[in-house]
């Protein structure tokens, strides 16, 4: 795999902190911009979704061809309290969970990203299109979480 994707991966670890820093409760818990997440929200989306990736991954490049199940993003964002939980806590999770799997990914011989599971909807998917998706699945949120920074005159964040 390019070292590249490892990289950004990895390099992505402190985007909820970014994201999240200086931001007050009302300002994570508002709604800039109408009919979309709330930034604590995004936040927490973001580590439950990387969660369950680096399950997917670990499962792929220990099991052969698992069975990668779904999950409904709408249910845990309504359903998992998403406005109570600890954004701090959230962001520091998230950052550890990237920087684990990171070693993880760093240690695996090229022909590792070849590995693949069986995703219930999605069909085949590779350890290296795993990686290569939530690296993009964050740089795909942080265009609408810079839209509603913005929206409360706050300024942009990058992935490094």
């Amino acid at each position: 795999m390019k070292h590249d994707s490892i990289t950004r991966f990895i390099g992505g670890a402190d985007i909820v902190s970014k994201i999240t820093a200086g931001l007050t409760r009302d300002e994570l818990t508002a709604f800039p911009v109408p009919g979309s997440w709330s930034l604590q929200q995004l936040c927490v989306h973001l580590l439950d979704s990387d969660l369950i990736a680096v399950h997917r991954m670990k499962r792929i490049v220990a099991e052969e061809a698992p069975l990668l199940i779904s999950y409904d993003e709408t249910a845990f964002a309504s359903g998992l309290f998403y406005h109570d939980l600890d954004i701090g806590r959230v962001a520091e999770l998230f950052r550890l969970n990237r920087l684990h799997m990171g070693e993880i990914l760093q240690r695996l011989p090229p022909d590792a990203f070849n590995r693949f599971g069986i995703h219930n909807q999605r069909g085949k998917v590779t350890l290296r299109e795993m990686v290569d998706l939530y690296v993009h699945h964050v740089e795909h949120h942080l265009k609408f979480a810079n839209e509603k920074l913005a929206k409360l005159g706050r300024r942009p964040v990058t992935v490094d």
